[in-house]
């Protein structure tokens, strides 16, 4: 645990001005980045009495080695440069008001000859509507499936739109009308687009217009005794009822907005945002994050709006209703407004149907934060004691804050790969995840190849700790290498032999500030190097339970990357007899129709189309993959 008095700035040299600051680590990695109008009264505060400071600020400046800042000129710079920091960094003391899966939203392609509508998960995209996001991908096939019948537009893949359109049959949706089968000519590409823009006016919000529209027609044609067509009317009537009461109206004035609201205690705060365009909640997000500082709803608002709407800039709204107003509200305004390419309002909503809405995410705020109580006070109590626990059993120094996981994967000694998988504070940290594909330890076994990865990760981790003007820290991003943090714990797959060669490889490199073990899948043994009996935790120890997640999870990632790599090399191989196909050509072709079967599948035209294949090729590729007939 560091000092923080130790790294504290000499007095009188933080400037006043505003700014950026970063704390970094003994290592390097920056740990926590922060803005402040005033970075010397905003500094000073850290390097206050420790017994004084939040817990987890406390944690985060013993952590901290160093402290570094960077003076702008304007509060929205400064907005700006703390969010690309902590996008570039990923602090692990930061607040991340972003989840690590994309909510899903319902695109159209409009930038395709005929639309396409489906669900998307992802970064958006040029010429590409979309509306939400919703909080479930099924709520979107719900909606999809009632519209459909209302407007048959297409929902297929690219590929299934070509085969259809090259065997000149709909596919099953196009039977029943919930398509209006486009790709064998029933509608033109006018006529399809048409119907595309009449449900995106709808999701839009201009539901009466079009309410209106059906029951006009449904009235003409009972007048006219088409009594058929009135029936299709008014159950099309019926399903855009249906839809528009999934989404209700809660503002009548069409309002386009995201509500926020926070409930929060001295440790944790639970954030929820209903997001309403057009004056319906189209979906809704919520998480519960720890505070590292004392924050009241002001900073809170502050800190949200920053980070949720610094990537996403499609997301932004016009307006923004929140419980408090940040004491730098116009900074925030002018920067959304940058980012939304439109003014954007940030403001607490003081009466009626937006007061009363922000009152309902307010409760939904703190009931999220109850059952957040509940549910994780075990899991954190769970996790400190797992740590302990590992301490205590293997007599280590500190807890293993950050524990490494190496094993290893292979059928019958082919396609031999490995995985290295990083547990920070109990938690998996997949972005430091790394695989191997293993040389010259394969001929030796799994020992062989356990002594391999761990001397090539060591053997990097010392490389990148003493090269360069900076140790440890990429000159080109200002971050952390991939392999410069070392583990406090290294845990292979295996008994005794595996354990003993990781801490000899360990010993070789002069490498003797990390503990090994081996956890063997038998017995759940846990094996020291050099020593004849296996530690035995009991089945119930949650440090046990620790070490199995850890070594599940390597040996998940082990062999996904094994399938990966044999599938790669079995389906190279049904090339392999082709005459003048290379490499780089057999990649393309891969790459190009998705999978041998479908490449066996393509006529010599299309093989011929893909670029660097000439006709002789592609011929000579037909023939091959036509002898070896289909395969089931």
């Amino acid at each position: 645990m560091a000092d923080p008095s130790t790294y504290r700035p000499p007095v009188g040299t933080i400037p006043e001005a505003p700014g950026v600051y970063k704390f970094r680590d003994a290592g390097g990695r920056v740990v926590y980045v922060g803005k402040a109008k005033s970075l010397r009264g905003r500094l000073n505060s850290y390097f206050a009495d420790l017994a004084g400071l939040h817990p987890r600020t406390r944690q985060m400046v013993t952590t901290a080695a160093s402290v570094e800042w960077t003076v702008v000129s304007t509060e929205v710079e400064a907005l700006q440069l703390e969010y690309n920091w902590i996008k570039e960094f990923d602090p692990r003391f930061n607040v991340r008001y972003r989840d690590d899966k994309s909510y899903p939203v319902l695109a159209v392609t409009l930038h395709e000859e005929f639309p396409r509508l489906h669900v998307y998960r992802g970064a958006r995209k040029k010429g590409v509507r979309y509306f939400g996001p919703f909080a479930h991908a099924w709520a979107i096939r719900e909606t999809l499936d009632l519209l459909l019948r209302v407007f048959p537009a297409r929902t297929c893949s690219a590929g299934v739109f070509k085969r259809h359109g090259e065997i000149g049959r709909p596919c099953l949706l196009g039977y029943i009308d919930k398509c209006s089968a486009p790709c064998v000519g029933k509608v033109t590409a006018e006529e399809h687009r048409e119907i595309v823009e009449d449900f995106c006016d709808f999701l839009a919000g201009k539901t009466d217009h079009m309410i209106k529209r059906l029951e006009r027609e449904m009235a003409a044609a009972s007048d006219a005794l088409e009594f058929e067509r009135a029936a299709r009317l008014r159950d099309d009537l019926a399903a855009l009822r249906r839809a528009m009461e999934k989404q209700a109206v809660v503002l009548g004035d069409g309002t386009d907005a995201d509500v926020v609201a926070f409930a929060q205690d001295d440790l944790e705060v639970a954030v929820q945002v209903f997001h309403v365009r057009g004056g319906r909640v189209r979906g809704q997000r919520g998480w519960v994050l720890d505070k590292v500082e004392e924050l009241d709803d002001k900073a809170l608002v502050d800190q949200f709006v920053t980070q949720f709407y610094g990537e996403d800039t499609e997301s932004v709204p016009r307006e923004v209703l929140v419980p408090e107003v940040p004491d730098d509200a116009e900074a925030l305004q002018k920067w959304l407004s940058v980012q939304r390419g439109a003014k954007v309002q940030l403001r607490v909503p003081q009466r009626g149907d937006k007061r009363a809405l922000m009152e309902t995410v307010a409760r939904n705020a703190a009931e999220a934060f109850a059952q957040h109580k509940l549910k994780r006070a075990g899991d954190i109590t769970a996790r400190s004691a797992a740590l302990q626990e590992i301490q205590d059993a293997l007599a280590l120094d500190t807890a293993p804050l950050r524990i490494e996981c190496v094993d290893v994967s292979h059928v019958q000694g082919t396609d031999v790969v490995a995985s290295l998988v990083v547990f920070e504070d109990g938690l998996a940290r997949k972005s430091e995840y790394r695989r191997f594909a293993v040389r010259e330890g394969a001929q030796q076994g799994d020992v062989g190849s356990i002594a391999e990865v761990v001397r090539r990760r060591f053997q990097a981790m010392l490389r990148e700790t003493t090269d360069g003007p900076t140790p440890g820290i990429d000159p080109e991003t200002g971050r952390a290498r991939k392999f410069a943090y070392p583990p406090n714990l290294l845990v292979v797959d295996g008994g005794a032999p595996q354990a003993a060669v990781a801490a000899d490889v360990l010993a070789e490199l002069g490498i003797t500030d990390v503990a090994v073990v081996g956890l063997a899948k038998r017995l759940e043994e846990v094996w020291l190097p050099g020593e004849p009996d296996p530690v035995i935790l009991p089945r119930t120890s949650e440090g046990l339970y620790l070490l199995q997640r850890v070594r599940d999870e390597a040996h998940r990632f082990a062999i996904a990357y094994h399938r990966q790599k044999r599938s790669t090399r079995m389906t190279a191989s049904a090339l392999d007899g082709v005459p003048g196909l290379g490499e780089t050509r057999k990649a393309a072709l891969l790459k190009h129709f998705g999978s041998v079967r479908k490449l066996r599948q393509a006529s010599v035209e299309e093989i011929s189309g893909v670029p660097g294949v000439g006709r002789r090729t592609a011929e000579a590729v037909h023939a091959t993959l036509s002898q070896e007939g289909p395969k089931s």
